[in-house]
């Protein structure tokens, strides 16, 4: 595959946007960005997306019109996505016909609104006609900061935005809980039940009005310019613990550690952490599954005379699930007095930091560490989500080490899409094998992606680690040692992430320094021990040349499209 997805550019006098598949991206006015985005989704019971594919585009002077399908988990829509572009409004028409009876958590559009409006005020306009107004969160928002939608006025730069929605209630949520760089508006409102039936032959028809009053100003020339300051000690860069099937190719370990999670329930854990061990690194280590106490004490007795750095555990079901709970932490705590293994006890969420931020009220107080995640093609899976997602990942680093109050915050497994569907509604696939013939985790419960092999996912990784590398962070996981997801082939061959972790990992502690990015598309991240390391990585589409300002010394750096280098 390549990188960048190809999109096809639409422009209708004022109007302008960019088709990426079924995703109209980047609808601006007057060159000037006021959506990052409208699609139309079609979403299972467990929230899994169905493809919608466009059979067939008709642009024309004032329209564009895609005609559409969906394809697999059942779903069987079909019918168009209208754009209609005026002086100063563009609208979205959707129009779906499904030939069967479909359950859906949504189906309809969405849009996404960009992250530059955080802080904005908001007039939210109800449907019964009343106003309400709030604003776009600063912080990233653990639930709804906004509910029961018609529309949504703003300002930005002299200009008034208004964009209204017909054919269902609205509601919006902050996607920068998942690391998208987005507030997302969409229906049906999740305090209804859900999944609901969409008939044969039924119906959904939606639309979104965007009018823009007024003239936006020019966007101000972003800077080139990083600046580095010092920021505490460099964090421990981990590799995840391959999850794919034996045999394991021989690989040279990383001598920073490997985070491997077990999942008590499942037979093949034993293998799996012995596995992890024969790596000769310090392990971290998270469970799941542990409220079964015999496995627990079995687990906690089998971390005895291995080089475990920490260990978490993580809440399998319930309100809590994914989350270290009180109880789950407690668990933990009794099994290891009772191994007599005596490690730092972590915890926080599995899945993303939407469930860290939403249920860190549940998280005991005497934690001698946090830990989250980071998978940012959750709810879309372009190359664009990719790179956008980096400032977020700031934002979340960020947000993660203020809540915890102080003790360290551990990253990962970073990873390009989910580990696992953490909301979804069926058992998640497991296999029977007590050893790894079938591999675990991941390997059965998530998908791999293709990029994971791509010369620019070394420019990724750097910058990944740029934004989430801030104070009070402690260490970063990264993908898995080897595999569909490794900075190796199964073969054990390196891919080309392999020179960006070995770039992270070279040096023995040090002093971090960082730094904010001009326009999260370029970063840079540093090193301080008997020598200073720099590495500097471009997002872009196109050669940057930048200027790093590293405590009183400054350097010009000049970079590829979609590489790093060491300075």
């Amino acid at each position: 595959m390549t990188w960048w997805t190809e999109g096809m550019p639409w422009r209708s006098g004022r109007w302008s946007l960019e088709l990426r598949g079924d995703e109209l991206a980047d609808i601006a006015i007057d060159g000037r960005v006021v959506l990052r985005s409208i699609r139309a989704v079609v979403r299972d019971a467990d929230w899994d997306t169905a493809d919608l594919v466009v059979d067939r585009v008709q642009p024309r002077d004032e329209t564009l019109m895609l005609h559409v399908r969906s394809a697999g988990l059942g779903s069987s829509f079909t019918g168009v996505v209208r754009v209609e572009a005026r002086q100063a409004q563009l609208r979205v028409i959707l129009d779906l016909e499904s030939a069967a009876e479909f359950a859906t958590n949504r189906t309809g559009l969405v849009v996404l609104h960009p992250p530059t409006l955080a802080g904005t005020a908001v007039e939210v306009r109800h449907p019964d006609g009343t106003l309400t107004r709030s604003a776009f969160p600063r912080e990233i928002s653990p639930h709804q900061p906004v509910r029961d939608v018609a529309a949504l006025t703003w300002q930005v730069d002299g200009a008034t935005v208004d964009v209204a929605f017909d054919g269902d209630v609205f509601e919006m949520e902050d996607q920068r809980n998942w690391t998208d760089a987005s507030f997302k508006t969409y229906s049906r409102p999740l305090d209804l039940p859900f999944p609901y039936r969409v008939s044969a032959g039924g119906r959904v028809r939606q639309s979104v009005a965007v009018s823009v009053a007024g003239k936006l100003a020019p966007a101000p020339p972003a800077s080139d310019t990083i600046t580095l300051r010092p920021g505490g000690s460099f964090p421990d860069i981990l590799l995840g613990a391959a999850t794919a099937p034996d045999p394991a190719p021989p690989v040279e370990p990383l001598e920073n550690g490997v985070l491997v999670e077990l999942d008590l329930r499942v037979p093949s854990w034993r293998a799996a952490l012995a596995r992890a061990a024969g790596s000769a690194a310090p392990l971290d280590v998270r469970f799941t599954g542990i409220e079964d106490a015999a496995e627990t004490d079995a687990a906690a007795a089998a971390l005895r005379g291995l080089d475990v750095r920490r260990v978490g555990a993580f809440a399998s079901a319930g309100a809590a699930a994914h989350v270290s709970d009180a109880d789950t932490v407690a668990a933990l705590r009794a099994a290891l007095d009772r191994a007599g293994v005596t490690v730092p006890v972590v915890g926080g969420s599995r899945s993303h930091f939407t469930e860290l931020n939403r249920e860190r009220h549940r998280l005991p107080s005497d934690l001698d560490g946090v830990t989250t995640t980071v998978a940012p093609l959750f709810h879309a899976t372009g190359t664009e989500q990719l790179v956008e997602s980096l400032e977020m990942q700031r934002l979340v680093a960020r947000q993660a080490v203020a809540a915890a109050g102080g003790v360290p915050v551990h990253l990962g497994p970073v990873s390009l899409r989910p580990r696992f569907n953490n909301v979804a509604t069926r058992p998640a696939p497991t296999s029977p094998a007590t050893d790894l013939s079938e591999g675990y985790g991941a390997h059965l419960t998530g998908t791999p992606d293709e990029r994971q092999s791509a010369p620019e996912l070394a420019a990724w990784t750097v910058a990944s680690a740029a934004a989430l590398a801030v104070p009070g962070v402690a260490s970063l996981a990264y993908f898995e040692e080897w595999g569909p997801r490794g900075i190796r082939s199964s073969d054990g061959g390196d891919l080309p992430v392999a020179a960006a972790v070995r770039a992270l990992c070279d040096g023995d502690g040090g002093e971090l320094l960082w730094g904010d990015s001009p326009d999260g598309l370029v970063w840079a991240i540093g090193r301080r021990c008997s020598a200073t390391t720099i590495l500097a990585a471009n997002l872009d589409r196109r050669p940057r040349s930048v200027t790093l300002e590293v405590v009183g010394d400054v350097r010009r750096v000049e970079l590829e499209p979609g590489t790093f280098r060491a300075v």
